[in-house]
C-alpha cells in the first residue's frame, strides 16, 4: 500500500473527504495536514509499540577525550547495543547499558579517565533541548570509535512532503517581525506550514514548519503575512520520500491502515460501534505485527526450536 492507496482507503472506510476545516483564530486545516496527521500519528505509535528489528540500523562515529558525551542520531528512538572498537585489532568491546545515577555514582569525579565500560540515555543537552545524548563512564581519555545500533524512527509514508526551502523573492512591505506556522499557496502540493523572519520590511528567512505533501521541487510557494506586503516567494529546494511507500506499507499496511483510521475516527468523533471495531482491528493487526517483530524475527528454530501443537 502506498500513500494515495492509503489515503483514499482512509476516506473510503470514513466516508469523509476532510474538507477545508476553518479554526477559532481564522486559521485553516487542509484535507492533506488532516489525514497526513492521522497517519503519522499511527506510525508514532506503531513504532513506539512494537521494536522491529527490520528498523534497525547502526552508525559509526568518534568520541573525544574529556569528554563524557555522544550524541544520538536525529531519528533515534532506542538503543540497540553501543561499543568500543579497538583501534589496533578492530575488535568490539559492548558497553552495558546503565542509569545515569549508576555513572555518577561509580565515576563522580569529571577526570575519573579511561575506556568507557558503561552508558546510558542522558536526555537533552543543555545547548539543545531537542537533541539526546548519551553519558559514558568512565569519561574516555582519548578518542575512541564508536558503533552504536538503534531503533529509529523510518521517513512517513507521506509521499513528498517539503524538506527544505531555497532561494527566496522577499517581496516588500511586511511589517518586521517573526510569523509561525502560516499556511501556504502555491505549487503541486498542498499543507505545507512555514515560518518566516521579516526585517526592513522583506522576508529575510523562510523555514518549513509542516511538510505537507504532493510537492514538487523547484515548486513556488508563498504565504500571507500578516495584513499588508506582497511579493514573497520560496522555492522548493528538497522534497521526502517522493516514492510514498514505507516499510510498513510495503510489508504490514493493516496495522497502518487501521491505525490511522483510529485517529481519523477519534477526530471524527464517529460512532462508538465503528470506534469499537476499528480499535479491535488495529489491535488484531498490532498483535501480529508485535508476533513478527518481537517474536520470530528474534529466533530460529535451529536456536529456539519449532512450536508444537497437538494434534487430535
Amino acid at each position: 500500500m502506498n500513500y494515495y492507496q492509503l489515503v483514499s482507503a482512509v476516506q473510503d472506510y470514513t466516508e469523509n473527504q476532510f474538507p477545508l476545516t476553518y479554526l477559532a483564530d481564522g486559521s485553516t486545516v487542509s484535507s492533506a495536514q488532516q489525514i497526513n496527521r492521522f497517519i503519522e500519528q499511527a506510525e508514532l505509535r506503531i513504532f513506539n509499540t512494537v521494536q522491529i528489528p527490520s528498523l534497525r540500523k547502526n552508525v559509526t562515529g568518534t568520541v573525544s577525550p574529556n569528554s563524557p558525551y555522544l550524541a544520538c542520531p536525529d531519528d533515534f528512538l532506542s538503543s540497540f547495543s553501543l561499543a568500543v572498537i579497538d583501534p589496533t585489532l578492530g575488535t568490539y568491546e559492548y558497553l552495558l547499558d546503565k542509569d545515569v545515577s549508576f555513572i555518577r555514582q561509580a565515576y563522580p569525579a569529571p577526570n575519573s579517565l579511561g575506556t568507557p565500560k558503561y552508558y546510558a540515555l542522558f536526555g537533552s543537552r543543555y545547548a539543545n533541548n531537542n537533541e539526546l545524548a548519551f553519558i559514558l563512564g568512565p569519561t574516555p581519555d582519548v578518542n575512541y570509535a564508536m558503533e552504536l545500533h538503534y531503533y529509529y524512527y523510518p521517513v512517513s509514508i507521506v509521499q513528498r512532503p517539503i524538506g527544505s526551502l531555497g532561494t527566496i523573492v522577499p517581496g516588500s512591505g511586511y511589517v518586521d517581525g517573526t510569523y509561525t506556522n502560516l499556511n501556504t499557496t502555491g505549487g503541486s502540493g498542498e499543507g505545507a506550514l512555514i515560518n518566516v523572519t521579516v526585517a526592513s520590511g522583506i522576508v529575510t528567512s523562510a523555514t518549513v514548519s509542516y511538510g505537507g505533501s504532493g510537492y514538487t521541487v523547484g515548486d513556488s510557494i508563498t504565504a500571507t503575512i500578516g495584513s499588508s506586503g506582497s511579493g514573497f516567494t520560496v522555492a522548493v529546494s528538497s522534497v521526502n520520500n517522493p516514492t510514498g511507500t514505507s516499510w510498513l506499507g510495503d510489508n504490514f499496511d493493516t496495522v497502518l491502515l487501521y491505525g490511522a483510521l483510529v485517529e481519523a475516527y477519534t477526530y471524527m468523533k464517529g460512532e462508538n460501534d465503528m470506534m469499537v471495531l476499528y480499535s479491535q482491528k488495529y489491535t488484531e493487526a498490532l498483535a501480529q505485527l508485535k508476533r513478527l517483530g518481537d517474536g520470530l524475527e528474534r529466533q530460529d528454530s535451529y536456536r529456539s526450536g519449532q512450536v508444537r501443537v497437538q494434534v487430535t
